[in-house]
């Protein structure tokens, strides 16, 4: 590995993650999306390797299921605060493999670490029922008992946020589970399991398994029948693969999927707050996250006003390396991210949409493109439609309450829908009619530990965090016992 411009901290996280699972036959590159630089080398492991960890997860289950709940949650304590005390060090990795600004990534693994923090405490309420007996000599009792070894395939866009979703609640509740991350960015992911073995995390509790192509290592998840439960974040159409091979096992699934979301602005609106939240919500992340505003739609009467304040706001971003001070806009993840958010900007102008701001790669070059305002796009053309994953914004003007709500909803998309409006029915109309799994009104930022994550349609089943989001860990399993005659 070469020396690399993060602190010593970051640097051994990153030399300790790549010793984990051991020497590889094989090996790929990690490269720093901002100047294409090499980072590391990271074990390209097999389906024979995925297979080798499956059996170990297996063979750890019986023990690490059988501690209370209690001693889990201690553990997953630890972990919490050792990933707190190392923020600044793993949000260095982040930077450096996901391209997002240092700021941002720390926030992500505070994010993150508040899943281990709340499914640790989450672990001792996975409270089973004592159903009403139909028979005087019996009773009916509902156990909740952890579902096995879990499989865990994260996205690239928030690495570690996605894995402590999803990691933390099968810890809690007694599963093993074996991840795989995302090829561009998996040393977020060995450094978390650097620090969980650290907390005294049993071996082959949770495992990293490391791969190029996912295809590979994936299938062995979807097709072994050890594995009983798969979680993934990803591509709608990615998914949908996943879920036809999990059928042949019968697995349970929790599929967190793409998004199309609405960014509503009434007439009524506070307008300055819309325009911050519209900020916040398409250009985090340089909008390469799934419940960005992937569609503004703002009522006539205020379009202008909007589109005015919205353009001064993005024209004062600062896009750079994540790592510069100030930096508010990092590159996107690769060279295949950027053609494709190009090609729906050019697709869109050629179609007759005007570029109000950007409209093209940026100077700087490589994998940074301008935020961009498009106006005048329509339905025929591809942006309207796709998930855009990029620092592009369609701003769309509508006239009435039913005709947005009909727009919104013409997706098979039901991720996220956000909307702006002071009147407290129009609330509660369009909040209840929007067919999307998570609603914002008046406010961009939804996602917190304490609530459940996921979506509806083609956005996905199941949900993570909350008490919600443990029980898609268990299997209930109903016990009747007789023989409980009366006294004599």
């Amino acid at each position: 590995m070469m020396t690399l411009p993060i602190s010593p901290a970051a640097s051994a996280l990153i030399a300790r993650g790549l010793k984990l699972g051991g020497p590889a036959s094989r090996m790929f590159a990690v490269l720093n999306p901002a100047n294409g630089a090499h980072i590391a080398d990271v074990a390209d492991r097999s389906a024979d390797d995925m297979h080798a960890a499956v059996a170990r997860a297996g063979a750890a289950f019986p023990a690490w299921s059988a501690r209370t709940a209690k001693e889990r949650g201690a553990i997953l304590r630890r972990w919490h605060g050792l990933v707190v005390d190392h923020a600044d060090a793993l949000a260095e990795v982040l930077t450096l493999e996901q391209g997002k600004p240092l700021a941002e990534a720390r926030g992500e693994i505070l994010f993150g670490a508040n899943f281990i923090e709340w499914f640790a405490e989450e672990a001792k309420r996975v409270y089973g029922d004592i159903i009403p007996p139909h028979a005087p000599d019996k009773r009916c009792l509902v156990l909740k008992q952890p579902i096995g070894v879990v499989g865990a395939i994260t996205p690239w866009n928030f690495p570690s946020g996605m894995m402590t979703r999803k990691v933390a609640p099968a810890l809690a509740a007694g599963c093993t589970i074996v991840v795989k991350p995302a090829e561009d960015t998996p040393l977020s992911a060995l450094a978390l399991a650097v620090l969980a073995e650290d907390a005294g995390l049993p071996r082959n509790v949770m495992s990293v398994v490391t791969a190029a192509q996912a295809s590979e290592v994936a299938g062995v998840l979807t097709a072994s029948p050890d594995v009983r439960k798969l979680s993934f974040t990803g591509s709608t159409r990615v998914g949908k693969l996943l879920m036809r091979q999990c059928a042949d096992t019968v697995k349970k699934l929790s599929l967190e999927l793409g998004g199309n979301a609405p960014f509503i602005v009434f007439d009524d609106a506070d307008l300055d707050a819309a325009v911050a939240g519209a900020m916040a919500t398409k250009f985090r992340n340089a909008g390469q996250t799934c419940v960005s505003a992937n569609r503004l739609y703002v009522q006539s009467g205020v379009m202008d006003a909007f589109a005015r304040k919205y353009a001064e706001a993005v024209r004062a971003l600062k896009i750079g390396d994540g790592f510069a001070s100030g930096t508010q806009i990092g590159p996107l993840i690769n060279a295949a991210a950027v053609e494709k958010v190009d090609g729906l900007v050019r697709d869109a102008i050629g179609k007759g949409a005007l570029a109000v701001l950007g409209g093209g790669r940026h100077p700087h070059g490589g994998n940074f493109y301008q935020p961009t305002i498009l106006t005048g796009v329509l339905p025929g053309m591809e942006i309207a439609g796709a998930e855009i994953f990029g620092p592009v914004a369609p701003i769309t003007p509508f006239e009435t309450e039913a005709e947005v709500i009909a727009r919104a909803n013409d997706t098979p998309y039901g991720l996220a829908a956000y909307f702006w409006s002071r009147d407290i029915g129009r609330v509660f109309r369009v909040a209840e009619a929007l067919e999307y799994g998570m609603v914002g009104a008046n406010e961009v930022l939804t996602s917190n530990e304490g609530a459940p994550f996921g979506g509806i349609k083609e956005s996905g089943i199941g949900r993570e965090g909350s008490r919600y989001g443990i029980e898609d860990f268990v299997e209930i399993k109903y016990l009747a016992l007789g023989g409980i005659a009366a006294a004599a």
